[in-house]
């Protein structure tokens, strides 16, 4: 009695068995990946997967971006057009090219109406604004502030390691403003 399974031709077995054996070869190419990466990991220093077995035991690589021969001044400067407290909570700081800095700016509604708003940056030497990279920011919103209502929001950034050497001092300005339109009038207000 012939098996139901297997196929009666020649050529259709020698198939069948060409198919199991790539079948065979590709599970086992993916069972050996993970020893792979391992090896190639551990090659190229970023031993993500040792260092979570461990516990984070084995101390990181340093970041070999930053440029630590050179400081690099930025100062914050804040503009409110309207009725409203905004300012950084530093006025400057002082940052390796290549190195993560953050700076929070506070933001308070003296108006008795929600608002909504938004900040526009800008950067002085005008140079510079390719090189200051921002990962996080609040200017990349907009947002409604009730009456009253305080924020604080940050600036997460570095600055690009290929910043010209003559730039020592980097100005980033911001200028809040109302975002007309978006919030209703308050009851009572005439248009």
């Amino acid at each position: 009695m012939v098996r139901k399974w297997l196929p009666a031709r020649r050529d259709d077995r020698q198939m069948v068995v060409k198919l199991l054996v790539v079948t065979a070869a590709m599970f086992a190419f993916g069972y050996a990946l993970v020893p792979l990466y391992r090896h190639i990991c551990d090659a190229l220093g970023i031993n993500v997967l040792s260092l979570a077995e461990q516990g984070g035991r084995r101390e990181r690589p340093a970041n070999t971006q930053v440029d630590t021969s050179r400081m690099v001044t930025v100062e914050f400067d804040a503009n409110a057009r309207g009725p409203w407290d905004f300012k950084p909570a530093v006025a400057s700081v002082q940052v390796h090219p290549g190195e993560l800095a953050t700076v929070m700016y506070e933001f308070r509604n003296r108006q008795p109406h929600a608002m909504a708003a938004q900040a526009v940056p800008s950067y002085a030497p005008h140079q510079a604004a390719p090189h200051f990279n921002k990962l996080e920011c609040f200017c990349f919103n907009e947002y409604l502030l009730q009456p009253g209502e305080a924020k604080q929001w940050p600036v997460v950034f570095y600055i690009d390691p290929k910043l010209p050497k003559d730039v020592t001092t980097i100005t980033l300005s911001y200028t809040f403003f109302e975002v007309g339109g978006k919030v209703p009038m308050p009851p009572g207000a005439q248009s």
